[in-house]
């Protein structure tokens, strides 16, 4: 078969998908880009077993039909050197030899044949379809990922956790430690229902969609073992993480009299600061509220004897305490926080404290973040 290409716009589509392409001994044959040529598009597929995205790309000449796993990285390699030049494919379906010409340029990959590569799905409607810009999309995934947890012991939380109502959407992250919910209203369901996509799927969705200048709708569908995502010429399916989400409403305290409202450029600034003084091991920063209008943020290394201590202008209403956090996800939660100032709500020391934006923001968006205490 034979067509004819952009090596721009090759590349472009090539590298949206290339996240899944990772060394696999089990399946070496997924290290590569599944190359499939239909009517007047070229199909490219890449998997890692556990998710598998496909992009459509129209074809400017064709000439036959069939398929072929392409070594993608030293295609890629090839061409982000070469300018923005038509490209001219003649593969050999049946010995998998591929050869393509750029300019003057000839080149020469030895793929494999398609009918070693795994089957694709069929990416069609399952129980639940939602609809959702993909600047909303892109926004929940951030503000939720970085909270996800690695221990593959407990792999319910190593995704974020959706739940659909009509009324409303929800994100949740949470790795034990620290917790993120995040809620819109503006994006409905048609059926309640609730799975947990795993992390590296989000990210690849995150990606693909944070390149593009205008926002598109993500059609989103469930089953029971599997999630699709479609919008403009990509498709991506993935299997949905086992496991039964943990009761995260059931760990944010509602009873919280202790307020502390502050700037959040100036404590993400001073909790910077102070954990350059901490121990590397268990960055601490250690609140101590007394009433009135500051709060003492301090740190130690002991063994290394080093501290700092800093205290910055707050609004605080509450009992006089002494609290400690991993500095680590308190930067976290600040760095995804945009608001001007953010309050802490705690109740005692030993309860986790919550971290919410205070005022502005999108009426339509709703997001607490939960940070469990340290032990001085």
């Amino acid at each position: 078969m034979r067509f004819i290409v952009n090596s721009h716009l090759l590349l472009e589509n090539l590298q949206s998908i290339s996240g899944l392409l990772v060394e696999n001994k089990a399946l070496p044959i997924l290290e590569k880009c599944l190359f499939k040529v239909s009517g007047n598009t070229l199909t490219m597929v890449a998997s890692d077993s556990e998710s598998i995205a496909v992009v459509d790309l129209a074809l400017e000449e064709v000439a036959g039909e069939g398929a072929v796993a392409v070594p993608a990285r030293s295609l890629m390699d090839t061409l982000k050197t070469l300018p923005d030049i038509p490209l001219v494919f003649n593969i050999d379906t049946e010995t998998s030899g591929i050869d393509f010409s750029a300019g003057t340029g000839q080149f020469k990959l030895t793929g494999e044949p398609a009918d070693t590569y795994p089957e694709i799905p069929e990416m069609n409607s399952g129980n639940v379809t939602a609809r959702i810009s993909s600047d909303i999309f892109v926004r929940a995934i951030s503000k939720t990922v970085f909270a996800t947890g690695n221990d593959q012991l407990r792999a319910a939380m190593c995704g974020v956790l959706f739940e659909m109502k009509p009324a409303g959407m929800t994100f949740v992250a949470t790795d034990a430690h620290k917790l993120v919910r995040y809620r819109r209203t503006d994006v409905t369901s048609g059926a309640d229902a609730s799975f947990v996509v795993p992390k590296k799927a989000l990210m690849l969705l995150k990606n693909i969609l944070s390149v593009r200048k205008d926002a598109v709708e993500v059609e989103m569908d469930a089953t029971e073992k599997n999630v699709f995502f479609r919008f403009e010429n990509v498709r991506i399916s993935c299997r949905l993480v086992d496991g039964r989400y943990p009761n995260y409403e059931a760990v944010i305290p509602t009873e919280n009299p202790n307020k502390l409202v502050i700037s959040r450029s100036s404590f993400l600034n001073c909790v910077k600061r102070i954990c350059i003084f901490a121990s590397k091991a268990m960055p601490q920063a250690r609140l101590t509220m007394s009433g009135g209008s500051e709060v003492l943020v301090s740190a130690e290394d002991v063994e290394n004897a080093n501290a700092a201590k800093e205290r910055i202008s707050c609004q605080y209403e509450g009992e006089p305490m002494e609290i400690g956090f991993n500095a680590r996800y308190f930067l976290e939660m600040l760095n995804n926080i945009e608001s001007e100032d953010v309050c802490l709500e705690m109740s005692v020391p030993n309860r986790a404290g919550l971290i919410v934006p205070v005022g502005g923001g999108n009426e339509n968006e709703d997001i607490l973040m939960l940070v469990m205490p340290v032990m001085l």
